[in-house]
């Protein structure tokens, strides 16, 4: 166990949903709601709404609610409130009438001895319109959150793709995360670094934290802390060469800990040992993977191949669960996703992890990558829907023997009706034998949407799709 001086907590996974908590103070600004804050702070994050009319509400609460009553069996409000402060509650909101028609003045002075924040609901106001509120901010707060780490992202991996990538990387995240980074070596000391210079306080307690993290046995991935002043975070970088990545913010935002986690997966990358790969080259297909390019376009700076794609969803929720991914499989060409696609070179088995859905593409050409990334979505899609670990690209079969420029002009004729989502739909619905169901899992939409697709496509093709010749001429065009 870690015994040094700084308060250090190991990262583990959230007990609060993962959409971002909201200040109470959003929520009061709703003018149509006519809240009112009576006691308290309203600077208290708010992670989600709930209802009770219970004497004593502890057992039922997660912490972090705006606890609504309407004050049916408030006997005790001295009580009422020191069990819901013990149960971690962030606030009360009180509801006047039908039982009350002030809110109570024992309660008020409870809720202010205790400090926690107590708000007035007005009779016009009901606690399902504060909670639809509430949702919409936090939906709009986690959009903002997805624009800023795709950014985020986008700017990583852009900086990974200059001739100095590991210092370009760590100003990048600096920059983002508007503080300071470093990237420190097996011995403790700093190997690269970028951002404001911190005090030396924080310097000492940023490098003391990054000594938690590493590869030694049960060592943790993450470790976060404060010192200085400052938010401190630690990270280590994949590859068992001992470096860690330290982070130093003056304030800890969501989504901050999955920017820099990508930061993690390009450095671990970028300083890892790559044998006899030239590593220039292996890094600019990366970034180009990364980049969003057609994974074709990265072709020209790969071997010929057979190279193979796989799409996968799943792992443990953390920023590592890619790159512990990618090394599972004996890779460094991954992208973090959703989903997460790897590109395995000549040689290299697939076989199922725990945790993860696969979907592996058949072994393709360095320029038929595009073809093999779809063929990979395909699988990955038959094997949610079918709750398979490993699903792969089935070979052609009775379609190697027709001539591949044939059989090509005849799919154009007979599907030209159909729009890219039609035909998407129809393949999917084809695959999985007529499943309404399974095919609305595995597009992500509802099965009504699925048959109303299914009976277009019926109408624009002019073909009876319960005929078996007609769904195996089809689905010989789809492949």
């Amino acid at each position: 166990m870690y015994e040094g001086t700084m308060p250090v907590t190991v990262s583990e996974p959230s007990a609060t949903p993962p959409a971002p908590p909201v200040p109470l103070a959003a929520l009061l600004a709703r003018r149509e709601l006519g809240l009112r804050l009576l006691a308290g702070s309203d600077e208290v994050a708010l992670h989600w709404v709930h209802t009770t009319e219970m004497a004593d509400p502890y057992p039922y609460l997660l912490g972090g609610e705006l606890l609504m009553t309407a004050g049916v069996q408030l006997a005790d409000p001295g009580r009422f409130v020191a069990r819901v402060v013990e149960a971690g509650a962030a606030a009360l909101g009180f509801g006047v009438t039908p039982v009350y028609d002030t809110v109570p003045a024992e309660l008020v002075d409870a809720c202010a001895r205790h400090g926690l924040p107590l708000v007035e609901v007005p009779p016009r106001t009901p606690f399902t319109a504060v909670a639809r509120a509430l949702w919409r901010l936090m939906a709009e707060a986690r959009l903002r959150e997805l624009r800023r780490v795709t950014e985020a992202q986008q700017s990583l991996a852009t900086a990974a793709a200059r001739p100095a990538p590991v210092p370009a990387v760590l100003g990048a995240l600096a920059s983002r995360l508007g503080g300071r980074a470093v990237l420190f070596g097996a011995d403790g000391s700093e190997s690269a670094a970028a951002g404001r210079e911190l005090p030396a306080e924080a310097a000492r307690a940023l490098a003391e934290l990054a000594g938690v993290v590493g590869p030694r046995p049960g060592g943790p991935a993450s470790a976060s802390g404060e010192g200085g002043g400052l938010k401190l975070a630690a990270y280590a970088l994949g590859g068992g060469d001992g470096l860690a990545l330290g982070v130093a913010t003056e304030r800890r935002e969501p989504g901050d800990h999955t920017v820099a986690g990508v930061a993690v997966v390009l450095l671990s990358l970028l300083t890892a040992p790559h044998g006899a790969t030239d590593a220039s080259v292996r890094d600019g297909a990366l970034t180009r993977v990364l980049l969003g390019a057609p994974p074709g376009e990265a072709a020209a700076s790969l071997s010929a191949g057979p190279w193979t794609v796989v799409h996968a969803r799943g792992g443990d929720g953390t920023p590592f669960a890619a790159a512990a991914l990618a090394a599972a499989l004996g890779t460094a060409l991954v992208d973090a996703g959703p989903p997460v696609r790897l590109l395995l070179p000549p040689g290299a088995p697939v076989t199922a992890q725990p945790g993860w859905t696969l979907g592996v593409s058949a072994p393709s050409a360095a320029a038929e990558l595009a073809a093999a990334d779809a063929q990979a979505a395909r699988a990955l899609r038959r094997a949610e829907a079918s709750r398979e670990a490993l699903v792969r690209h089935r070979a052609s079969g009775l379609a190697g023997l027709v001539d591949p420029a044939e059989a090509a002009a005849h799919a154009r004729v007979l599907l030209a009706p159909l729009g890219e989502v039609q035909a998407e739909t129809l393949r999917t619905w084809l695959s999985l034998h007529g499943s309404w169901d399974r095919t609305a899992a595995a597009l992500g939409v509802h099965r009504n949407t699925v048959r109303q697709r299914i009976a277009r496509c019926a109408v624009l093709l002019d073909r009876d799709l319960d005929d078996a010749d007609v769904r195996m001429e089809l689905w010989f065009a789809l492949r």
